[in-house]
């Protein structure tokens, strides 16, 4: 066992590590060589110990995440409406058209980007070839997203419900509701807020599905010997709606 400063040089062969696994040894690492590793043991910490560090540092991110919200909010002079939840938006352009309740399918453009204006994703052709995100054969259209079903980051689930059909405007999004600690590639680290662009371009209700009519009672034939129950023939249940299926 190492003691803390202490170092050690370890061989592995590579036979051991690409055991199974043939196809991914690479050419610079033939059969019957080894791997060397030098490692060195600079601090050794209890569970508890290790613990406490990282959450000292996730409390730090989260506090950094805050600040750098409030500085876009303050630096775009936004006026903004919350909900208990903490999600921050602002309607640009309202509409009279309903809303959508949890279950609906809405088509929506939108724009992602970071709180430091990195845009990360758009559905919107124009704004994707401007940020150097076009990618060949995507089709730039409006999504579509069945709400409140959780198939989307809960940011969204909650906010596309705040838009009317028609509306649009802006979600700003703290991590909590969005990708957490874990971000999402390279664009999204962890603990960071999120701004979309939002245009909810139409709302689809789900499909109502039919019921079959219960089959109709026999008539009970009066008899010397006693007659037998009729049943009432069961009533198919209806079929759930499934629906059409997120940073």
């Amino acid at each position: 066992m190492l003691a803390e400063k202490d170092s050690a040089l370890i061989k592995l062969p590579t036979d051991s590590i690409f055991k199974d696994h043939e196809d991914q040894r690479p050419p610079f690492l033939p059969k019957g060589s080894s791997v060397l590793f030098t490692i060195k043991v600079e601090q050794v910490q209890t569970l508890e110990e290790a613990l406490a560090e990282r959450q000292k540092i996730m409390d730090q991110m989260k506090m950094d995440e805050k600040a750098s919200l409030a500085k876009y909010i303050a630096d775009n002079k936004l006026e903004l409406q919350s909900t208990p939840s903490g999600l921050l938006y602002r309607i640009t352009k309202p509409s009279t058209k309903p809303k959508p309740v949890k279950g609906d399918t809405v088509y929506v453009n939108y724009t992602g980007r970071t709180v430091d204006g990195k845009v990360f994703d758009s559905s919107v052709e124009s704004v994707a070839k401007t940020a150097g995100l076009q990618q060949p054969g995507r089709t730039y259209e409006p999504i579509s997203v069945v709400v409140g079903e959780g198939n989307v980051i809960p940011g969204w689930d909650e906010g596309l419900l705040l838009f009317n059909e028609g509306a649009s405007g802006q979600l700003l999004i703290q991590s909590d509701l969005a990708y957490g600690e874990r971000g999402a590639g390279e664009d999204i680290k962890p603990f960071s807020s999120l701004i979309f662009d939002i245009d909810l371009v139409k709302v689809k209700k789900p499909k109502t599905a039919a019921t079959t009519a219960p089959a109709a009672k026999k008539p009970v034939t009066t008899a010397k010997k006693p007659a037998t129950p009729v049943k009432k023939a069961a009533t198919p249940a209806k079929p759930a709606a499934k629906p059409a299926t997120k940073k």
